[in-house]
């Protein structure tokens, strides 16, 4: 018996809209979205804006129980997954078990308690931001935020998401 490479139960490309198709062929970085409460969601539809002061903007389900912690914190912190994090990043994204919660057992270091959310304790750059609005655009929420505080640890090969799969750069 073998086990075939590709997923039996995807839509193939020729079914799949041309705008999903697209979204498909421009690699993403895959980031930690977490706040207060705690909640977090893998997200990889996140763009950063530099000026005085930056921002920070993002796509998410509407209907997370990550948007009702941001909207009820005003709040959250965004961290930069790197090609260690895959398992991470399918926790927060549900393609994982995630048995006593999304953050029993904590990432590979743990967790550290930040007044934008918990941040995973082994991952040094992250950014935390102020809730500024949100508005429906699609099928998601677009979420604009201001960047208050950024911490910058040394560079670290980044989890990048193409075509359904997570790669590396290299």
């Amino acid at each position: 018996m073998t086990i075939s490479p590709s997923d039996p139960f995807a839509t193939p490309d020729h079914l799949r809209s041309p705008v999903r198709r697209l979204r498909g062929r421009l690699p993403t970085a895959v980031t930690l979205w977490t706040a207060p409460g705690p909640a977090g969601l893998t997200v990889s539809s996140t763009m950063v804006v530099d000026g005085d002061p930056g921002q920070l903007l993002g796509v998410l389900d509407e209907e997370s129980d990550l948007w009702a912690a941001i909207e009820n914190a005003g709040r959250f912190a965004v961290t930069a997954l790197t090609s260690e994090d895959r398992q991470l990043a399918d926790r927060f994204a549900g393609l994982m078990p995630a048995p006593g919660g999304l953050f029993a057992g904590g990432a590979g270091g743990g967790w550290h308690e930040t007044e934008y959310g918990p941040v995973p304790a082994d991952r040094s750059s992250w950014a935390g931001c102020r809730l500024v609005g949100a508005r429906p655009v699609g099928w998601g929420l677009l979420v604009e935020a201001t960047i208050e505080t950024i911490e910058l640890g040394d560079p670290e090969p980044p989890l990048v998401h193409y075509r359904g799969r997570y790669r590396e750069l290299g």
